[in-house]
């Protein structure tokens, strides 16, 4: 296998085939890099939980490159072109929102709020605008709003199922990409290091900012949410 890319928290392998071989590790960073340590199985049960959701997905008609689990911290993928465009969309205001427009944190956001970032390290994912996306020639028009519309029908999937077991989801972001057959899909993962997930009782929050904001061991609060999906 050839090592494709490595990132903060995954490792790409190439295969021969039209698939990747997506390896998570323990790392876990924030403030882009600056804040980082490494957590004992965080990468197992960020995979275990992005294997559960992108099932979810694929059962209600989202297409994605989630193929299967090959270990306890690696999954086959399909092969894409990534787009270097973020979907983000929220539910409740939290982070970077509250700081970029002053609105209190946990406001409800109805409809929820959906937003795109350029994905680039060098330029920390900076906001930008459909303007912008045509500007830097990332993907066309169309392919944000097949992007936007996946990603509200993924919200309406998601929030149920957090919801019955008793999680709220604040916000989540999307990477997609683009198959040779030039369909577009969910890539990447979803898991505790790409949502916010608070408990719906306590308010607890049980996702990276836990590291990211020193509000709890990070492990403890994934696997929660891993135990309850599992008990659901």
């Amino acid at each position: 296998m050839k090592k494709l890319y490595e990132g903060k928290a995954k490792i790409v392998y190439e295969n021969d085939d039209d698939t990747y071989i997506i390896k998570f590790k323990d790392d876990v960073t924030a403030f882009d890099a600056i804040k980082k340590a490494n957590i004992s199985e965080k990468g197992r049960i960020n995979l275990e939980i992005t294997s559960i959701v992108f099932e979810l997905l694929e059962k209600n008609n989202i297409k994605t490159h989630f193929i299967k689990k090959l270990s306890e911290n690696s999954m086959l993928v399909k092969k894409a072109k990534r787009l270097d465009v973020e979907v983000v969309v929220r539910n409740k205001a939290a982070g970077s929102l509250c700081k970029r427009l002053g609105i209190k944190e946990s406001t409800e956001l109805n409809p929820p709020l959906v937003e795109l970032f350029y994905k680039s390290d060098e330029l920390h994912d900076p906001l930008i605008c459909i303007e912008h996306v045509k500007l830097l020639n990332l993907c066309s028009e169309e392919d944000v709003s097949i992007m936007k519309q996946t990603a509200l029908k993924v919200n309406d999937i998601l929030k149920a199922f957090f919801d019955n077991i008793n999680i709220e989801l604040i916000d989540f972001k999307l990477e997609f990409g683009k198959t040779k057959e030039g369909d577009i899909i969910l890539i990447d993962e979803i898991s505790p290091d790409s949502c916010r997930l608070w408990d719906k009782t306590t308010k607890e929050k049980l996702d990276k900012d836990r590291f990211r904001f020193d509000l709890g061991d990070l492990k403890e609060g994934y696997l929660k949410i891993l135990n309850s999906i599992r008990s659901s």
